[in-house]
């Protein structure tokens, strides 16, 4: 880490909550007899997205449909990209999709596919998002400079009365900006934030401009040869806009909502109030975890609560533990952040947004 920048601690507690909480669940896995990773069904869900993505840009390239077949089989694409993105990257990246490492860096990897630099993903996701929750200055998911306020501590601008209306047009931006701009802005400045990329070794930078030549080559230079230049740039932008949106919103319904907390370390300590497993339940909510098939396609990501105790279990074992944690909670007397559905999520994302657009 920065020799010049120090972050905070998290304080250690007699009775920590989160060995209480390993505890209980790793009791319901070896009562079960069931392994923590995952399991058929996942594995046959990502057989069905990536089979269904590969099929579809197949049917694009060799069979050239109508403009209208094309446009809606590119709106299709821009959901499959968030699925597999949910539901195989994403376990994949946290180990957690199979027991075996190499199937576990093969379910990451397809982020590479897609054109995203895994190597800044697993720092700026596993390693700085999932310790420093909401941390305004090291948490770079609320980091979007001036154009949104995500945090109280962050600076307010006349823009932001607004933000919970132009919010829509920016995340439809996000997976463009992702792999055309954020992954190189890290690359070519070597840090996260304040957090350094010391270890980019050879085989990094190798693996970076291979997986940025290929999106170059397969998402834009062959579909502007096979189809010309705007009837991709149309299509090129409808599946971007979709994944965009989708990828955003679901992360943001758990953690910038109304009843998330966004902590401050203390000045002479430079320590957090509240302990890991007590800061990651007061800085994340889950939603619409009733419905099965928000469950299916954002891969648990509704349970965002579990996977950020528990970000090595995948996330088909959520429902299961999610009781546990709920129990946990209630005799630790903390709130478990809960909006039924994903429209009350939405609702309370929009009013989290022109509460930062408004307050001081």
């Amino acid at each position: 880490m920065s020799s010049v920048h120090v972050f905070p601690k998290f304080p250690h507690v007699r009775k920590s909550l989160h060995n209480e909480l390993r505890s209980r669940v790793q009791e319901y896995f070896e009562k079960n007899n069931i392994k923590q990773t995952g399991n058929r069904p996942l594995y046959l869900k990502a057989t069905i997205l990536l089979s269904l993505f590969g099929l579809t840009v197949l049917h694009l390239f060799i069979f050239q449909p109508h403009w209208a077949i094309a446009l809606t089989e590119c709106i299709i694409l821009g959901l499959l990209i968030a699925a597999i993105g949910f539901n195989v990257m994403h376990d994949g990246s946290h180990g957690s999709f199979s027991g075996r490492k190499n199937s576990n860096k093969l379910a990451a990897y397809t982020m590479s596919m897609l054109g995203a630099s895994h190597y800044f993903w697993n720092i700026k996701h596993n390693l700085i998002h999932h310790t420093f929750t909401n941390v305004d200055g090291i948490d770079d998911d609320i980091e979007v400079g001036k154009l949104m306020r995500f945090a109280p501590t962050q600076e307010k601008f006349k823009a932001h009365r607004f933000q919970h209306i132009y919010f829509v047009g920016l995340y439809m931006l996000m997976y463009a900006y992702w792999v055309f701009g954020s992954d190189y802005k890290k690359y070519f400045k070597k840090r996260i934030g304040d957090f350094p990329l010391t270890d980019m070794t050879t085989k990094v930078h190798v693996r970076f401009w291979m997986v940025k030549i290929w999106h170059a080559l397969v998402f834009c230079a062959l579909p502007i040869y096979l189809f010309g230049f705007f009837p991709w740039l149309l299509g090129f932008l409808v599946m971007n806009i979709v994944a965009g949106f989708m990828l955003s919103i679901v992360f943001q319904l758990a953690h910038t909502v109304e009843h998330t907390d966004f902590p401050v370390a203390d000045a002479d300590t430079n320590k957090f109030q509240d302990e890991f497993a007590a800061h990651q339940i007061k800085t994340t909510a889950n939603f619409g975890t009733k419905n099965k098939f928000v469950s299916w396609y954002v891969g648990g990501l509704n349970f965002q609560i579990e996977h950020h105790l528990f970000p090595k279990i995948s996330h088909t074992h959520y429902p299961a533990i999610s009781g546990i944690i709920k129990k946990v909670c209630d005799e630790y007397e903390l709130k478990y952040i809960e909006y039924k559905t994903v429209a009350s999520a939405v609702r309370a994302h929009v009013n989290f947004l022109k509460q930062m657009g408004t307050a001081g």
